[in-house]
């Protein structure tokens, strides 16, 4: 029967590695023995990520740096397995109408256009692999609307027709390619909201709670685990039953 845990010896590349998210995941694929290339953008302490095995500094929007940085941590991993696209902002709240272009812009290429880059700079050593996994992190945003969210929710939501085409062209390949659709976690910039903007949040959580970052992180080890090696294509919402119901 296929087991739930991640290989040992299996070999990764997470970007958005120094947030809470992506800390959270490279301490959970090191713990089941990966090769973990936590990376990030320039500045970011990439070096206090607790289990990456090399480090990397590049920015997800310039195309020609995600090559070179995929390049580098493949070849200090010798080899890739899996990526794991974690890299995001959602620093940009404005009414629509009031969105200027470089906002749209700062959401649409650090959210969708640098998981594209970062799957498509690691594709020849995924289907080397054999068994190539590509896990990308949305967002609920993606399928709710969420007020002053507008390039957010578009990039969001852009990343799952994306995982879904790679999902098909890439299978012939050897490679996987499904979608982490998490909620509210309970990360420093989510726990630093608003009193008020929290417990709105809470009352549209059946569960009563913010997901914990080592959750997030075990869904995505479930994807790049033996378990799931007849799924692709798929998204997994992680949100406490976010939006379900009007009334809970």
């Amino acid at each position: 029967m296929p087991v739930s845990s991640v290989p040992s010896g299996r070999r990764v590349i997470v970007t958005g590695a120094a947030g809470g998210i992506g800390r959270a995941i490279v301490a959970s694929l090191a713990g089941s023995g990966c090769t973990v290339a936590a990376c990030d953008a320039p500045g970011a302490p990439v070096d206090g990520v607790d289990g990456a095995s090399v480090t990397g500094l590049f920015d997800v929007r310039d195309r020609a740096a995600v090559a070179e940085g995929v390049r580098s941590a493949i070849g200090d991993l010798g080899g890739c397995d899996a990526v794991v696209a974690n890299a995001g902002v959602v620093d940009t709240i404005h009414r629509a109408e009031r969105f200027s272009e470089e906002d749209w812009r700062k959401d649409m290429e650090t959210n969708l256009h640098g998981a594209f880059y970062l799957a498509q700079a690691a594709f020849e050593a995924l289907a080397a692999s054999g068994d190539g996994r590509v896990v990308v992190i949305s967002s609920v945003a993606a399928e709710t609307g969420i007020p002053r969210q507008v390039a957010y929710g578009a990039s969001k939501a852009g990343l799952v027709g994306m995982a879904r085409t790679l999902a098909v062209e890439w299978a012939g390949r050897g490679i996987r390619c499904n979608v982490v659709m998490p909620g509210f976690v309970a990360t420093p910039k989510v726990l630093a909201m608003p009193a008020n903007v929290r417990e709105a949040a809470l009352e549209r959580i059946p569960l009563g709670r913010f997901a914990d970052t080592e959750e997030l992180a075990g869904v995505v080890s479930f994807l790049l685990s033996p378990a799931a090696a007849y799924l692709t294509g798929v998204v997994l919402r992680v949100d406490g039953g976010f939006g379900l119901s009007l009334w809970s």
